[in-house]
């Protein structure tokens, strides 16, 4: 990107192997700065420790193993500052893409996508991507996820039911070909799940929601 930006590396411990990497590249790349997260091991408190630390008026969250494409990440952010205050990718939305990963997730990923798109309103065909760009009052939701990239689900209902403007654009997802992912399907699926039913609950049985919290 040609405008100012800064690139946050989150990290849990001082003794990650990517610190080295990370210091070798800042002097042609000032803009790259470590994080490290102080607030609890795992990609929850990692997301939570990078909101706490980004500086800018839009903030785009994307993992570090290649998966997704920076070459979308202008897009992205030209979008919010137009208007919007939730940019998503998509994976499921025409011309999308998802490239490998185990069977079981990604027909749990596109069908929780497309559920909630057509059957909840959900302004995107891929509710649980976390590849996005966000208006910073995104910081302004409280976090209530207790693990796993289930926050991007979170925060993606949470900014539809505050009546937000939300978009999305195709996007391509690749399988890592190198290294162990970190996604824990079987451990981290209640905690989605959870999110999902919510979704589907407040869309089809609002007063059941607003009895509750009367």
């Amino acid at each position: 990107m040609k405008e100012p930006h800064e690139i946050l590396i989150v990290y849990d411990f001082p003794e990650d192997d990517t610190l080295p990497a990370i210091a070798a590249m800042q002097p042609k790349n000032p803009n790259v700065r470590p994080v490290h997260n102080t607030i609890g091991r795992g990609v929850l408190n990692a997301y939570k420790a990078g909101f706490a630390a980004a500086q800018g008026d839009v903030i785009v969250t994307m993992v570090s193993d290649k998966a997704d494409d920076p070459h979308d990440v202008p897009e992205l952010v030209h979008l919010v500052r137009s208007g919007f205050d939730v940019a998503a990718g998509s994976r499921y939305m025409k011309g999308g893409r998802r490239i490998g990963g185990p069977l079981l997730g990604r027909t749990l990923s596109r069908t929780a996508g497309l559920t909630l798109h057509w059957f909840a309103g959900i302004p995107t065909h891929d509710a649980t991507n976390n590849f996005r760009a966000y208006n910073r009052r995104i910081l302004t939701i409280p976090i209530e996820s207790k693990a796993s990239f289930a926050l991007g689900l979170e925060l993606m209902l949470k900014a539809h039911w505050n009546g937000w403007k939300i978009t999305e654009i195709p996007t391509v997802w690749h399988d890592r070909t190198a290294g162990e992912s970190k996604f824990r399907l079987w451990a981290w699926l209640p905690e989605y799940l959870r999110w999902y039913l919510l979704g589907m609950r407040r869309a089809w049985l609002p007063w059941t929601i607003k009895k509750k919290t009367d």
